[in-house]
């Protein structure tokens, strides 16, 4: 069933076309990513859709009574709220069906009439429809799940993060059948991505979402439709389907100008022979050159991020942390934290939100002190500090302005010196973006601004700061190659699992309490070690609480039960070889995308049944013993 289209969209911001012609629907449980550089207008096209924004041409057509839920980058909500007061508020739609459906219950007592019983009997239906009956308890749940659970808190204390995670649950709570995410990852820990990847998994949940993480675009979309070059490209696949196909678009568009531009020359040269009179098969041909002309001579107009600069040189001692402790009141962030930091490290921090990670990146850059211990920071270490929020400079400033603050010229990795406008090049600053004042600049672009202004200071010991937010899937790559050849120290805090993987083989997991666990091996080795402690501990759980029932009422295998216990263990011996089948199948390189996608999903399938008949097999074991 569609429920969305969107038909020749198009929008500019005065000369500066955004896009143009743009055509695209939703269909019922679709769940599709926009993926395109910063300032090609993803955030401006959610709007639009929204019905926030407004187009400069085309329409976005809704089936009737469809519902839309918008999650902006920036979430707005009345400050003189209390988190409560925002749950059964004006604003919230289910809200207002309680609401409504609790008067009309109130009102039909009172009158018993015709017209109150058919009042009820609608918002019965309404409230079947949406699910409604216990939303007081699945908001509860949904909030605890993004770490919120002072009720009475007011909005005006929260922080930009706990606002975004508040305004994503309270859109998830709406029920809408469609949800426009701008970033949805933002702000969550890895522990919530990973919820907000299954709970969007759902069949019935039709989603068009702007990300950066790969992972959970590979884990969450069914589609993927590229804006470039003012073209929608679409792709029915996740993340690694999508890569495979722009490669080879962009191989075939090359093949394809390198053949125009043979016949081009064969052709030029039959025209330059002939007459001044043409006859109809002449005029015909030349016709046909003017489009071989155009196909040749077209290019790929492609802006390339070009991180490159000179690093100052580092000496033998780096960092060297000893017994620091630091508290705030009752909250312990580190408590007698020892580590000597060598040449070259590179250490990705892990933690969940409020455990310390930022404050600890401050105490070792010097911008808090530590409650006790001793820093000894080495004579040649130069930081970059990449952080989470703004850079602090005035937004009403040129973007060249900027750079110019900080150096005229920058020296590069192989001593060449640049301008600071060579260097805005590099980052895909056009000159005529340059000149831009910073507030006019795309979340994307000013987190790119940033980062440009950390590096041109040519540090030694990077510390990084969640840096994928709000970066295109193009910069993040680039900055990926740039740091994989960098040969200082690095810290990384980040969200973004693909990132983290590749950059890092060494964790400080921060646990709370001022507990800081130390592991060798990348975050896809961690959390695959804490999934099967998880399961361990689970099992154990069960176990303690099936022998509690085992000794309160120790009872012997019903004859069924004895049937279902002797059968579980056939069953169990079928399904691991069809695990074991598929698995083999579906590491094969040179699989149909369609048919590994039917096997993902019969594989989950299989590995849930496992794990449920298990557990039951276990509960069967234990009361016949």
């Amino acid at each position: 069933m569609n429920l969305l289209a969107v038909e020749n969209l198009g929008k500019n911001f005065g000369e500066r076309i955004l896009f143009e012609g743009l055509n695209f629907g939703l269909a019922q449980g679709d769940k599709v990513a926009l993926i395109a550089s910063n300032g090609t207008g993803k955030s401006t096209m959610l709007k639009i859709i929204a019905g926030i924004d407004n187009a400069d041409e085309g329409e976005v057509i809704f089936r009737n009574k469809c519902k839309v839920s918008y999650l902006q980058q920036d979430a707005i909500f009345d400050d003189n709220f209390t988190i409560n007061e925002l749950i059964n508020s004006k604003h919230n739609k289910i809200s207002i069906l309680v609401t409504d459906y609790e008067k009309a219950v109130d009102l039909h007592c009172k009158e018993n009439s015709t017209k109150s019983q058919k009042i009820l009997e609608d918002l019965t239906a309404k409230m079947e429809q949406e699910n409604a009956w216990d939303y007081q308890r699945r908001s509860k749940k949904i909030l605890s799940k993004f770490n919120i659970s002072n009720f009475e808190q007011k909005v005006c204390e929260l922080s930009g993060g706990q606002k975004k995670r508040l305004s994503l649950a309270l859109i998830l709570l709406e029920n809408a059948d469609i949800l426009l995410l701008d970033e949805p990852t933002n702000h969550l820990d890895i522990s919530m991505i990973e919820w907000l990847e299954k709970y969007l998994q759902q069949e019935k949940i039709t989603l068009l979402m702007v990300t950066h993480d790969r992972y959970f675009l590979e884990r969450s979309c069914n589609h993927i439709i590229e804006l470039e070059g003012g073209n929608l490209y679409h792709h029915k696949g996740n993340f690694s389907y999508f890569l495979e196909k722009k490669a080879a678009r962009e191989s075939n568009f090359d093949v394809e100008v390198a053949k125009a531009q043979k016949l081009m020359k064969k052709e030029l040269e039959w025209i330059r022979r002939q007459p001044k009179a043409r006859g109809t098969k002449s005029k015909a041909r030349i016709d046909n050159f003017n489009v071989v002309k155009k196909k040749a001579t077209s290019k790929r107009v492609k802006q390339e991020l070009n991180i490159d600069v000179k690093m100052d040189r580092i000496g033998g001692k780096i960092l060297e942390l000893k017994n620091i402790k630091k508290t705030y009141g009752n909250l312990t962030i580190l408590d007698g934290f020892d580590y000597t930091f060598k040449k070259g490290e590179r250490i990705g921090i892990l933690g969940k939100n409020g455990v310390g990670k930022s404050t600890f990146l401050n105490i070792i850059t010097g911008k808090e002190k530590p409650d006790g211990g001793k820093i000894k920071l080495g004579a040649t270490i130069n930081y970059g500090y990449f952080t989470q929020g703004s850079f602090g400079v005035d937004e009403d400033r040129r973007v060249i302005t900027v750079l110019k603050d900080i150096a005229e010229f920058i020296v590069m990795s192989d001593k060449r010196k640049v301008s600071a406008s060579q260097l805005l090049e590099h980052f895909m600053f056009t000159p005529e973006m340059q000149f831009t004042e910073v507030k006019r600049l795309s979340g994307g672009e000013k987190r790119r601004l940033h980062l440009l202004t950390v590096l041109m200071k040519n540090p030694n010991f990077l510390i990084l700061d969640e840096p994928t937010n709000d970066l295109d899937l193009l910069t993040l790559t680039k900055l990926e190659e740039f740091l994989l050849q960098y040969k200082g120290c690095l810290i990384l805090v980040s969200h973004d699992r693909f990132f983290m993987d590749k950059l890092t083989e060494h964790l400080f997991v921060f646990k709370g309490k001022g507990i800081i666990e130390d592991h060798y091996c990348t975050y896809s080795e961690y959390r695959e070690k804490q999934i099967q402690e998880e399961k361990e501990f689970k099992k154990i759980q069960h176990l303690e609480k099936e022998n509690t029932k085992i000794k309160s009422i120790r009872k012997k295998l019903t004859f069924n039960e004895k049937f279902e216990y002797d059968n579980l263990e056939k069953d169990l011996e079928k399904l691991e070889a069809e695990r074991k089948e598929l698995e083999s199948i579906i590491q094969n390189p040179n699989i149909d995308m369609d048919l590994m996608m039917s096997i993902s999903e019969r594989l989950g399938k299989i590995i849930n049944l496992i794990d449920e008949k298990e557990m039951r097999w276990m509960e069967l074991d234990e009361k016949q013993q």
